[in-house]
């Protein structure tokens, strides 16, 4: 697969001065990995936002750094952004051995529209939104492709044994494990108010008891 590619400086602003940085627009970036040293860098926010966005946590990321005749193939491994503002703040990169399967959480896609969805009126659930899954980098996949044609009615279901992949690719998840369905629409009784209704009764029971502890009073009394 095509991965995606981003130039970066060495940063040698460290601890809290990297504020500073920020505030120009430039983003600090933690490389680590197979083959080399922890190296400190840095990176035009708006770049890194664009490569964030797609390359997420499973499409590898070649990182060139200005001055260096070597690159880095890498996955993100964690952003973070402001608690209060959203503004990234921090990104590590983890570089990897293209010739060593790495593990990676990849996002299931169902395409189509259910026949029970359509038809049936059903509500369609995906309980499992990714897998993950072993490969070698360049093979990870993007995303995986399940189709939504498939949930014909309400008792078909889509497993992670339904997913296609190539032989270079291992799901680690359980095969068994649910990935969508379709749940039948909720009937509702016309004109049928069951809060209305409960509360009539549990009046009516309440007068009914209310009446009944009267007369045996009087019963008593009159005894």
């Amino acid at each position: 697969m095509n991965n995606l590619n981003i130039t970066v400086e060495k940063r040698d602003i460290l601890g809290k001065k990297v504020s500073n940085l920020r505030k120009v627009g430039i983003t600090p970036l933690h490389l680590y990995g197979s083959g080399i040293d922890p190296q400190s860098l840095q990176c035009d926010t708006v770049e890194l936002s664009k490569i964030i966005s797609q390359a997420g946590t499973n499409i590898p990321v070649t990182i060139k750094v200005s001055g260096s005749k070597d690159d880095s193939l890498c996955f993100i491994r964690e952003v973070q952004y402001h608690p209060v503002t959203d503004r990234l703040i921090h990104v590590d990169f983890f570089r990897v051995d293209v010739e060593k399967s790495v593990r990676a959480e990849v996002p299931i896609m169902l395409e189509g529209t259910s026949p029970a969805v359509r038809s049936a009126g059903g509500t369609l659930l995906q309980p499992l939104q990714t897998v993950t899954v072993e490969a070698l980098p360049l093979d990870v996949p993007a995303s995986l492709i399940l189709q939504a044609d498939l949930l014909i009615d309400f008792e078909t279901k889509l497993y992670v044994s339904d997913i296609a992949v190539d032989s270079s690719i291992q799901i680690i998840n359980d095969s068994e494990e649910l990935v969508a369905s379709v749940v039948a629409p909720r009937v509702e009784r016309e004109g049928f108010d069951e809060s209305v209704v409960t509360e009539e009764n549990v009046n009516e029971e309440s007068n009914d008891s209310t009446e009944d502890s009267v007369e045996n009073e009087g019963e008593s009394e009159s005894e």
